[in-house]
């Protein structure tokens, strides 16, 4: 039977919503290139990555520029989006996520961050969630996008644990996959139609205790046994 020995946490969506700068940040470029951009034209960007999703933008704009410029207009949406994480404070963190924070941090078990956003470590220290963490792996320490589980071995490998002993908790199904891919129990949040490949998926953090997470990794760990 194997121990719950880490729990690896994504960070948009499950401890910050960072994703509305990032919206924000995205629109006002969209603006200044002359059209508009909205939600639903967002929701394309979910997990792709800043050069991609400049690409994906300057299509919907029917707008054509140089990788020079591409490069510019990269930084700059980059600019306005560091001004606006700037201003987080421990008043953003999701509901549920500072109180399983707090448990974790009172027992043997590691806790780590996967996140591929390279402002990461940046955010904890803005919402002053950075010492929870054990190992913060980000954007600076990983090449690959989920769905390839890099962000998530490479934590384990460097605390020296067994992938089967760890759980991670993501919001996105490019997440769930790459954990499962790992081997490594998933907890999707967010609906349960889009996030069925996960081992267990809740609506967000709120009232969920460790307890609640060591009993579904131990009764995963009964049923493949």
């Amino acid at each position: 039977m194997k121990d719950l020995k880490a729990i690896i946490f994504d960070l948009d969506g499950v401890i910050v919503d960072t994703a509305k700068y990032h919206f924000i940040a995205w629109r006002k470029l969209a603006n200044d290139l002359g059209f508009d951009f909205d939600e639903h034209d967002n929701e394309k960007l979910k997990g792709v990555s800043r050069v991609e999703s400049l690409n994906l933008i300057l299509k919907m704009g029917n707008v054509s520029k140089t990788e020079e410029e591409k490069t510019m207009l990269a930084a700059h949406k980059n600019d306005h989006y560091q001004s606006l994480i700037a201003g987080m404070n421990e008043s953003e963190i999701l509901p549920g996520a500072l109180e399983l924070l707090k448990e974790i941090k009172n027992t043997d078990i590691y806790c780590v961050l996967g996140s591929a956003s390279k402002n990461a470590r940046r955010i904890l220290e803005y919402v002053g969630l950075f010492d929870y963490f054990d190992e913060i792996v980000d954007g600076t320490n990983v090449s690959k996008a989920k769905p390839d589980p890099e962000v998530f071995t490479v934590g384990a490998d460097a605390l020296g644990i067994d992938y089967d002993s760890v759980v991670v908790i993501e919001d996105s199904l490019a997440g769930i996959q790459a954990a499962n891919t790992a081997g490594m129990f998933s907890i999707g949040i967010g609906d349960e139609m889009i996030l069925n490949a996960a081992d267990w998926v809740i609506p967000s953090l709120e009232n969920i205790h460790l307890s609640d997470i060591q009993s579904r990794f131990f009764n995963k760990n009964l049923e493949d046994n």
